[in-house]
């Protein structure tokens, strides 16, 4: 038997996506090459590693086995590789990084300090979702990655780096924005515009408001932080996000954070990798400083605490301006452009 790495690589590719089209794409190969190279590796074996069940392609039981141990066999690529880095020393050498798409507002920052320490590092860098980061740590195919709370589904090691508080967001004309500790129940009144399941800032905010006993009325599921800072705006509804998401458009005045109580909902920052892999000297070194330094860094002002734009005059004297929500007709639309639909529920 004759198995090579490049035919492991191959399957491994097609058995994480199901698709010759998309492990093509990630191997940066032709279909024809990845077909070719499974084809080779189940003649090795004597045995089909896949099958076509109408359009969808499906692993055998032979599949599923050779699947585990050619994770094995290309983890242990990795060590070498990285064992010999080791021997390099910091001079040189590439991080690959994934972060999740919040982290993408201090990450940069942070890179560029490290990037001064060791100048011949090469980082590959990928700002995505949840649900990419969990595949990418279940598949060992980043060093590391930066997210708000370790899967459950995958055995890693975490730290935490920083804090990550969510706050309340609201459009720069709301009602809420003349008053102080407003209690959480009127939140029940309000419709608030949600990421994708999964996400990790949606799972937060309903934990929340169940433990506080608060039904919240969703309106619009929006594909991104950016969407819903615009769609806030618009008064499409309140949105729930990272205080790092939304700096400039709160000192810009574009949104207030309401002072209602129970508010800021603490969170975490975590760096985290497979547990038991061997990281490189660089990829340590980058830990290292995350846990050690990042939070330092990126030491923000205290707090920011509500308070008025200006100066609020007596009630007697304010226009009688009322606060209305946008129209719903408004359609926003996803990444792929597609429409994304209302989806009113109770939580």
């Amino acid at each position: 038997m004759h198995v090579t790495l490049r035919q492991l690589e191959a399957f491994i590719a097609v058995a994480r996506h199901l698709s010759f089209t998309r492990a093509a794409e990630e191997l940066n190969l032709s279909q024809p090459a990845v077909s070719m190279q499974i084809k080779q590796l189940e003649t090795q074996l004597e045995q089909p590693l896949l099958e076509h069940m109408g359009k969808k392609l499906f692993l055998t039981e032979a599949g599923r086995e050779v699947r585990q141990y050619a994770r094995q066999v290309l983890q242990q690529i990795d060590n070498m590789e990285a064992g010999l880095a080791s021997l390099k020393g910091l001079e040189r050498g590439t991080l690959s990084l994934s972060v999740a798409t919040t982290a993408h507002y201090f990450a940069p920052k942070l890179l560029s300090i490290f990037y001064e320490r060791y100048p011949g590092v090469n980082v590959k860098l990928d700002v995505t979702n949840r649900e990419t980061l969990v595949s990418q740590l279940e598949n060992n195919t980043v060093d590391m990655v930066i997210m708000g709370r370790p899967p459950e589904e995958v055995d890693v090691e975490a730290g935490t780096f920083m804090e990550n508080p969510l706050v309340l967001i609201a459009p720069a004309d709301h009602p809420f924005g003349r008053e102080r500790s407003i209690q959480l129940k009127r939140l029940e009144n309000e419709v608030f515009l949600v990421r994708e399941n999964g996400s990790g800032t949606r799972k937060a905010m309903e934990k929340f408001f169940a433990q506080h006993g608060i039904h919240m009325t969703t309106g619009m599921e929006v594909s991104s932080d950016e969407a819903i800072k615009q769609s806030v705006q618009a008064g499409l509804g309140l949105g729930i996000m990272s205080r790092d998401a939304i700096q400039n458009e709160i000192s810009l005045g574009h949104l207030i954070m309401p002072d209602v109580l129970h508010f800021p909902i603490m969170r975490q920052w975590y760096v985290m990798h497979r547990k038991g892999k061997r990281l490189s000297p660089i990829a340590q070194a980058f830990k290292t400083f995350l846990l050690e330094e990042a939070a330092q860094i990126l030491k923000k002002e205290p707090a920011m605490t509500f308070k008025p734009a200006s100066p609020t005059p007596p009630l007697a004297q304010q226009p009688q301006h009322r606060y209305e929500p946008a129209k719903s007709k408004i359609i926003l639309t996803g990444a792929d452009g597609k429409p994304i639909p209302p989806a009113r529920s109770k939580i």
